[in-house]
């Protein structure tokens, strides 16, 4: 991982570790630590892989939704910064990586290297959302696709490397406040371009921001810390509680508004 970082876990892995969690019985912490710090549309698949008719379907929807990022955010970009909006690439894989942050297996979820640019994403992470933490539905996927480049987005902003140059020197409890404030604005960036997307097309409803807010609620760190531990531990939060996710995925979509960040005020105020 020397030549690049994998922004947060996202939100795949934490939802990842709340399927263990719950399902084995063990310290979600022990997960984060062994993960490693994990957090046109361009699509890649990893080897010589067939896929079946529900995953070509899986394929599809993916690539659309990362199409609809590209839209969103190459006009953001032009509108708001003057700049050009370079796109992620996305790549499929099944079991295990190599990136340019390092190797990583289907365990750490859907994930962001800042080294090569490219989002992450094994397919049968979608059936463990929906089956084991009831998590399902397009939105709910959207949302997830939409977290990554979210930290893609901050990575091109600047706002990532700074932040992991300042948890690199500093105590782990203020490290764990910095990647709060990052997987927050990844959430809230994923609302700002449900927002863009929403007043360009009239694409989403009630059902669709339902299913994303679900899927943030079950990925508070307090959520999973209570479902595996009975109890929750604040100081080593790494991505929000379930309603600071709840609030900031809605204040980015209801906004839009490019000039808020997660790194003003106090950090008991997110």
């Amino acid at each position: 991982m020397s030549t690049g970082t994998m922004a947060g876990m996202g939100i795949g892995g934490m939802i990842l570790i709340g399927i263990i969690t719950l399902l084995m019985g063990g310290n979600p912490m022990d997960v984060l630590e062994q993960a490693g710090g994990l957090g046109g549309a361009q699509t890649e698949e990893q080897g010589q892989q067939t896929f079946s008719p529900e995953e070509e379907e899986q394929v599809k929807f993916c690539r659309q939704v990362l199409a609809s990022t590209e839209d969103v955010w190459s006009a953001v970009f032009k509108q708001k910064f003057n700049a050009q909006y370079t796109p992620p690439t996305l790549v499929i894989f099944k079991g295990r990586v190599q990136t340019n942050c390092g190797g990583a297996t289907s365990a750490v979820g859907p994930f962001y290297c800042s080294a090569d640019q490219k989002l992450y994403l094994d397919l049968a992470f979608f059936q463990q959302m929906e089956k084991q933490l009831k998590s399902g539905g397009d939105f709910a996927r959207a949302y997830v696709i939409a977290h990554e480049v979210g930290h893609h987005v901050e990575n091109l902003l600047g706002i990532l490397g700074k932040a992991h140059s300042q948890m690199s020197q500093t105590n782990q409890k203020a490290a764990n406040q910095i990647s709060v404030r990052l997987e927050l604005l990844a959430d809230y960036y994923s609302g700002v371009w449900a927002h863009y997307e929403d007043e360009a097309f009239g694409s989403l409803d009630e059902t669709d921001m339902r299913e994303a807010i679900n899927c943030a609620q079950h990925i508070g760190d307090n959520y999973l810390q209570e479902q595996a531990q009975g109890y929750s531990q604040p100081e080593s939060f790494t991505h929000g509680t379930s309603e600071q996710r709840m609030r900031w995925l809605k204040r980015g979509y209801q906004t839009g508004d490019m000039s808020v960040t997660t790194f003003s005020g106090s950090y008991s105020d997110l």
